[in-house]
């Protein structure tokens, strides 16, 4: 079956297909190429493509002796950036002596590591790897950099023992990341003339106090905390102190408010981006948010705190036991460092039934500045090569 499948190939059409706003087109390469493959595959009621390898069908690798998931996405954000092919990382002049110098070892364009490459390794992996004695299916996502809807419903449709997802890790063993979500605060006034001010109760000059405020948060929610449970050194262990994930992050990112320049605003929205760690969850946070908020309120205003886009999922904290049988065989295999992902990811959905990683050649940032999502976004593919060999000898070792 591998003679079929050209990981270069493969990876050069995916970096090429522009997925940016549709996934139309990157849906068909791969259905394309599961089907040059002999390997049935679906598309389930999202858009999501699942396929299964080891059972008749991925309803039945639930009654395999063991069942793994790979998993990661097609879409890409924008704006699209070419296929390239070269001997030298952005930025960089040094020539390459890899096993694909004589083309250039390095590959850029947008999606080229987030996540085209580990999508290509993880398919290279689904291809060749022979699960006699259970299952591997390939579940890939088709708004993780949106919505995250795809992951979420495959989180709940596909039942297993252990989930590979496929980011630019690096080749690192990524056990734990933060959860992310955005929310708004709503600060709400009075309206009134701009000559006579004190007639009215003016919501952006409230923002001052309430965006202090949200720098506070933390601190106040740890001394509430701090007769919870102790942690490993007896010291008492609060939200801002996960012992892998160290501490939340909540940051304003925009501040609107005003009708005309001549007329006390009564209203002030300020939005703001979280990075959670667990206990929290996304619907706890809102309302002890709005509770520390209210305190530093002049009295005659009011606020109300919301998370942005409530009917769609969020990815919340995970953190996966480092002493898994899967985390302990996958870094073995690919020899990298077991530690936190940087990014929020739909990992997160999975984990909360079974053992996952993150896992994946190319990296967020290097040394020179930002890599995916960026303009000189590249991976190796030698690197991708790595992760694919990682990923069966990981199967093969669990199978």
């Amino acid at each position: 079956m591998s003679a079929t499948f050209d990981l270069a190939e493969f990876h050069r059409r995916a970096v090429e297909t522009d997925s940016t706003e549709s996934v139309d087109e990157m849906r068909t390469v791969l259905l394309d190429t599961l089907d040059a493959a002999d390997v049935a595959a679906s598309v389930d009621d999202l858009g999501n493509v699942v396929a299964t390898r080891g059972a008749a069908d991925h309803e039945a690798a639930a009654s395999a002796d063991t069942h793994l998931v790979f998993n990661t996405h097609i879409d890409t954000v924008p704006p699209h950036v070419p296929y390239e092919r070269r001997t030298e990382r952005p930025g960089d002049e040094a020539v390459d002596g890899s096993e694909d110098a004589g083309e250039g070892d390095v590959v850029c364009g947008r999606g080229s590591c987030d996540a085209k490459g580990p999508l290509a390794a993880l398919l290279d992996a689904f291809l060749t790897v022979d699960p006699d004695d259970g299952a591997v299916t390939l579940a890939v996502s088709i708004d993780e950099e949106t919505t995250q809807t795809g992951g979420a419903h495959l989180a709940e449709t596909i039942d297993a023992d252990g989930y590979i997802v496929g980011e630019p890790t690096g080749l690192d063993v990524c056990t734990a990341a933060k959860g992310q979500f955005e929310g708004t605060v709503t600060i709400h006034g009075e309206s009134a003339h701009a000559a006579d001010p004190g007639s009215g109760l003016n919501a952006i000059r409230a923002a001052a106090p309430i965006l202090q405020a949200l720098e506070s948060y933390d601190e106040r929610e740890a001394r509430s905390a701090s007769e919870g449970p102790s942690g490993d050194d007896g010291e008492p262990r609060g939200p801002d102190d996960h012992e892998t994930l160290g501490r939340p992050i909540l940051t304003p990112s925009m501040v609107e408010g005003g009708e005309a320049t001549n007329q006390v605003p009564a209203e002030c929205t300020i939005t703001f981006d979280r990075r959670s760690v667990p206990p929290e969850t996304s619907d706890a946070f809102c309302a002890t948010l709005e509770e520390h908020l209210r305190g530093w309120l002049p009295d005659a205003m009011s606020l109300d705190v919301a998370l942005i886009r409530p009917d769609t999922p969020f990815p919340e904290a995970f953190a996966t036991d480092p002493d898994a049988e899967l985390v302990r065989t996958l870094q073995e295999a690919s020899g990298g460092t077991v530690r936190p992902f940087e990014a929020a990811t739909e990992a997160s959905y999975f984990a909360q039934q079974a053992p996952t990683v993150v896992f994946g050649p190319g990296v967020l940032t290097d040394e020179v500045g930002a890599v995916a999502h960026s303009k000189r976004e590249y991976v190796r593919l030698s690197d991708v090569r790595t992760a694919a060999r990682a990923v069966r000898e990981t199967v093969e070792r669990l199978l």
